[in-house]
């Protein structure tokens, strides 16, 4: 089997595990892995990630023209801003996953630090969230303003829709994106109670000693 075919494999096998477990439902939510020639290997659009054909996935050029299977997503912008301005970035994923949407509808969540540091795994994974305001699902100005980050953020929380996580690998990218949604989870869950979460300066040895962009 080609080193393609297995990363084929290994998208839709992810994906299948994301949507068995309700991290994502019906149609929604997308994946990308970089290929080494520049282009990109993503999921479909209107695709369950419950039933995805391996045959199918949509494969761009390093252009961004399909070159095979069916029709790309609409959110290919949200993909592509990661890939152009974090060169370690080797994949992409985007869920509306339940408690990481009703956590960027909360007036209380922190724009600049979305995810609040609860625990020391967040922070390794994820480090910092921005949190973004609501844009028409498909609107090219998503892409837009992950750009404007220049790069400082390996995830976002798009208000009202849900995350956008960028890792070295596929499989990178999937842990994070569901420490986010674990994290948000935590966050919901002890709204109120006065939770005592990291320190600042736990939060900065963390930071110290796994090496983590924490800007």
């Amino acid at each position: 089997m080609s080193e393609l075919s297995v990363l084929r494999e290994q998208i839709c096998t992810l994906a299948k595990s994301i949507y068995d477990r309700g991290l994502t439902g019906g149609a929604s939510g997308n994946i990308s892995v970089r290929l080494d020639d520049g282009g990109i290997l993503a999921t479909p659009t209107g695709s369950s990630m419950g039933t995805l054909d391996p045959a199918r996935l949509t494969r761009l050029d390093a252009k961004g023209r399909v070159i095979s299977g069916d029709a790309p997503t609409k959110e290919i912008p949200l993909h592509t801003a990661f890939y152009d301005t974090r060169n370690q970035t080797g994949a992409v994923v985007h869920l509306h996953s339940s408690h990481s949407v009703a956590l960027s509808m909360l007036p209380e969540t922190d724009p600049d630090n979305a995810i609040p540091p609860l625990t020391a795994y967040s922070v390794m994974r994820l480090g910092k969230v921005k949190l973004l305001p609501f844009f028409v699902p498909g609107d090219p100005a998503m892409g837009a303003a992950i750009r404007g980050l220049a790069g400082k953020r390996s995830a976002v929380l798009l208000a009202n829709h849900g995350p956008v996580v960028a890792g070295k690998d596929l499989e990178a990218a999937v842990y994070a994106t569901e420490e986010l949604e674990e994290t948000s989870r935590l966050a919901i869950l002890t709204r109120g109670m006065k939770p005592i979460g990291l320190t600042d300066a736990e939060v900065a040895e963390v930071v110290r000693t796994f090496g983590i962009d924490y800007a």
